[in-house]
């Protein structure tokens, strides 16, 4: 059973299968990579084996998974998603895991950076 037969099982209409499945793609590359950068982090800072191969184990998966969205959905707008939520995962990550505190003209600058990197993938290119 695939990702299209469980949406229609959910009643989702087809025309939605393109962006739910392209934003699944985006969350769950996203949570993979915050996972093996907190494995990467842990490896660093303790030196245990079984963080590194659990780090190596999470990015083969990432890999796989991100080879397979792109069956679903395009380069730029899948790769965009994942790292917008993989920067605020992480900026999240770093103020309750690690008290790291911003301040407001930080978080203005990474508003505006984001929204701009939304504009440089998202935006038309203009004519053909």
């Amino acid at each position: 059973m695939g990702l299209g037969d469980v949406m229609r099982a959910l009643g989702i209409p087809a025309s939605w299968h393109f962006y739910l499945a392209s934003f699944a793609a985006m969350i769950l590359l996203a949570g993979l990579d915050l996972v093996g950068a907190l494995l990467a982090k842990e490896w660093a800072e303790r030196h245990h084996a079984a963080w590194f191969v659990g780090g190596l184990l999470t990015f083969g998966v990432l890999f796989a998974v991100y080879a397979a969205s792109l069956r679903l959905a395009e380069l730029s707008v899948v790769t965009f998603g994942w790292i917008v939520f993989l920067q605020v995962g992480l900026l999240l990550c770093d103020r309750l895991r690690y008290g790291v505190e911003l301040p407001p003209a930080k978080l203005v600058a990474i508003a505006a950076i984001l929204a701009l990197q939304a504009y440089l993938v998202l935006a038309p290119n203009g004519s053909r």
